[in-house]
């Protein structure tokens, strides 16, 4: 264990700095263009989903997207009815990393890293060495993928990682909270998610064990957009809530209806391999979640504005 740590703390700590840092480039490529298209397509729910999951795609990060639109939202520009399906949209969108994670391309990684670098390094306009850096940061990704990959083989011969692992298919509430747990210290749901199908591929986990890691994912990845809302105006506070509230309720669907989720993943999944399993559940789980909430968008966003009236922030404005 000793000598497996520090190359899979090596790994995760470049994962985990490459997503944050792709996730900063594309937000300088795109933010300008981002600004436009919510404040121009966020009046409609289902179309703010839609807006919601294709910018996510583009900066890299639900997170990321969320902060932006309570930005957005503590300037005046967006109003927290818009933020709703943003946020919703944007749990959708966070599942395209999980994809591309799963396909095993992390001993190509070199290339778009030497790529990217030339790019950054010898091209003379700005838009031209930031789309260099974002190839350089991906590059990074699949190659600290690919150091957590080799790193994690000898937990194979380990009792104690079955043993853990064991445990987090008996109780899945436990599981949850660790990959709640684990998100909440990396600050990436990618990163927890990225995590669980690196386990995946070498099978150092099972089905469920991803499934309960990719569910608590969905709540640590509150955190930082809570903490955004600090000293924010009260809508702003409200889209921060919302998003606990709808990630919340999902998990305690995910977690009742288990057995059955379980089941849909193996027949939609039959004939891949676990690393993609995991993958499509995060997809799956993400795209059910949004479509039986919907029901509920109307009665929380009442909630939320009983619990926190606009009028105090009014005054204060």
């Amino acid at each position: 264990m000793k000598e497996i740590l520090p190359l899979l703390m090596g790994g995760l700590a470049l994962f985990v700095y490459s997503i944050s840092m792709l996730s900063r480039t594309m937000q300088e490529i795109s933010t300008e263009k981002a600004k436009r298209i919510i404040s121009k397509y966020t009046n409609n729910l289902f179309l703010s989903i839609l807006v919601g999951t294709l910018l996510t795609v583009l900066l890299g990060s639900s997170s990321a997207l969320i902060i932006i639109a309570i930005v957005f939202i503590n300037a005046g520009t967006l109003k927290f009815r818009q933020a709703i399906g943003i946020i919703m949209g944007a749990n959708i969108g966070t599942t395209f990393s999980s994809q591309l994670i799963a396909l095993d391309i992390g001993k190509y990684a070199i290339a778009p890293l030497i790529i990217g670098m030339m790019i950054e390094f010898f091209a003379k306009k700005e838009n031209f060495r930031r789309y260099g850096s974002a190839l350089f940061y991906f590059g990074m990704l699949f190659f600290g993928l690919f150091i957590i990959e080799q790193s994690v083989l000898p937990l194979r011969e380990s009792p104690l990682f079955e043993k853990w692992i064991t445990r987090i298919d008996e109780n899945l509430i436990q599981g949850t909270l660790i990959g709640g747990f684990i998100t909440l210290i990396v600050q990436s749901s990618s990163a927890t998610v990225g995590m669980a199908i690196v386990l995946g591929k070498q099978n150092l986990i099972t089905l469920i064990g991803g499934l309960v890691i990719m569910l608590g994912s969905e709540l640590g990845t509150c955190s930082d957009t809570l903490i955004a809302t600090i000293k924010g105006s009260r809508q702003a506070i409200k889209a921060g809530l919302f998003h606990l509230l709808f990630n919340f309720t999902t998990i305690v669907m995910g977690l009742l209806s288990f057995d059955y989720f379980h089941r849909l993943v193996l027949l939609i999944s039959q004939n891949q391999a676990l690393e993609n399993q995991i993958a499509n559940a995060h997809m799956l789980f993400n795209i059910i979640g949004v479509v039986l909430f919907l029901p509920l968008v109307g009665l929380s966003e009442k909630l939320l504005n009983r619990w926190l009236p606009d009028r105090l922030n009014t005054v204060h404005n």
